[in-house]
């Protein structure tokens, strides 16, 4: 297994990690039994980043994560997040908190339902505008000398905010949506931020929520509780547009002898050693082709021709709902 190093003094990880969130969460077509299979079917495969966060379910997917590793803790890197606030009596009311005595009050909570002693990863799922990010970091720190998380990342937050954060304590890692279809980080400051204080990116989405694996057909295939229906890039004509976008990469995938996943992952991974990608998937089938990415090299002509076939804001379409974007730290 190809392993990357988070931040400049952070542990290795698989190069490829495992989002978990659509196992419980916002896809649709649970599957407890095959989920917790695929996580185990990583394990063997020497992948160790899982992904999962307190509001995918909201809450179970970190109890399923938990399941899953119990009698292999050793053979897992657990990544979670705190942050957005949800309500299990209604989970459709979102929230935003990183006051300092949320940020412990998470953290011993996804402690319980992972069923671990110490978090690997804890990231804040998103900035709370309300709070000075010199408070929740300095929390999250807190946290490191109690032993109860290992490092600690931020999630969609600007370079300017992540800048502020490693003066109270080192960032290994920032979590961006980052793929063909989402290059706001190249874009926006945050990858050269990154850069310039030694922080890695794992990006999450890196096959465009399903859609760069060339498998989506129509906005009907989803199930009717599939977030996907009312997301920006899958709805009318910007569906349609998008869906032109993925048969240009389905043909280099073709000259390429590999699937539009594969080349789309490999694509995110030739992006830097400092990038890290963690595709979602609840099916082992899936996970092992995503898996082939890994094998995939790209070369400079062959990013080239990608480039000229899906460029930067080729993309139709917000990658989020106008209210969930007001959520990103730009």
């Amino acid at each position: 297994m190809q392993k990357r190093t988070l931040g400049h003094h952070g542990p290795l990880v698989s190069a490829l990690g495992l989002g978990c969130m659509g196992m419980s969460d916002f896809y649709g077509g649970r599957d407890d039994a095959e989920s917790i299979a695929t996580i185990r079917h990583a394990l063997d495969r020497g992948l160790n980043l899982l992904d999962t966060a307190d509001m995918y379910g909201p809450f179970v997917n970190e109890e399923l994560v938990g399941k899953a590793i119990q009698g292999r803790r050793e053979e897992a890197f657990i990544a979670t997040k705190f942050g957005i606030v949800r309500d299990a009596s209604d989970p459709t009311v979102r929230g935003i908190s990183g006051k300092p005595d949320y940020v412990r009050a998470a953290c011993d909570a996804s402690l319980k339902r992972l069923g671990i002693d110490c978090i690997d990863l804890y990231y804040q799922h998103r900035v709370d505008p309300s709070v000075p990010i010199e408070e929740t970091v300095g929390a999250m720190a807190g946290l490191v000398q109690a032993g109860k998380v290992r490092f600690l990342g931020l999630s969609e937050a600007s370079g300017a905010t992540l800048e502020r954060a490693c003066k109270v304590h080192p960032i290994a890692a920032l979590q961006s949506e980052f793929s063909l279809w989402t290059r706001d980080t190249q874009s926006n400051g945050m990858l050269a931020a990154c850069r310039k204080l030694g922080v890695s990116l794992v990006a999450y989405s890196p096959l465009g929520r399903g859609f760069l694996t060339g498998a989506i057909s129509k906005p009907e295939d989803f199930d009717a509780d599939d977030y996907r229906r009312s997301s920006p890039r899958f709805i009318g004509d910007n569906f349609t547009r998008n869906l032109r976008l993925v048969e240009q990469v389905k043909a280099l995938a073709a000259d390429k002898g590999c699937t539009p996943a594969q080349l789309a992952l490999a694509w995110v991974l030739a992006q830097g050693d400092d990038v890290v990608a963690i595709p979602g998937t609840k099916k082992r089938k899936r996970l092992d082709e995503n898996l082939g990415a890994l094998d995939v090299r790209l070369s400079a002509a062959e990013l080239a021709a990608i480039d000229a076939v899906f460029p930067p804001d080729a993309a139709a379409g917000m990658r989020y709902p106008e209210a969930t974007m007001r959520g990103v730290n730009l």
